[in-house]
């Protein structure tokens, strides 16, 4: 993905943040380079839109030598488009209506993080008291 160190931790954020993804952070970092045209944009830049691995960007590259690249499209690549929508553009999806610039972005496209229940239900279960 021809990411440096330098770009992912910084004297001013030397520790990655555990809660996002690398690739997030940086983005988030980056926002003036989103949102990307998907029909246009180099292998390079694609590769560094949230959501797109080596796999996908191969997919979209030799898919849109054929046809523009619609919002229809990701889902049949099976894209994660909850996590690509903001960073994108296709030839029918502008995701510049969607403020990059909002602050819960971060939180919007990252799972939350909550513990897991190891015995749901009932707690009379677990003490034994019927």
């Amino acid at each position: 993905m021809g990411f440096k160190v330098e770009e992912i931790a910084s004297k001013e954020l030397p520790n990655l943040d555990l809660a996002i993804d690398p690739k997030l952070s940086w983005a988030l970092c980056n926002r003036h380079i989103f949102p990307v045209d998907l029909n246009r944009a180099s292998r390079e830049i694609l590769l560094r839109v949230p959501g797109l691995g080596t796999k996908s960007v191969e997919r979209i590259l030799r898919l849109r030598r054929w046809h523009k690249l619609r919002l229809d499209d990701l889902t049949r690549l099976r894209l994660p488009v909850k996590k690509v929508l903001p960073f994108i553009i296709t030839a029918d999806y502008n995701s510049r209506a969607l403020s990059l610039d909002r602050p819960d972005l971060a939180g919007q496209l990252t799972p939350s993080q909550t513990q897991l229940d190891l015995f749901p239900g009932d707690a009379s279960i677990i003490t034994g008291q019927l």
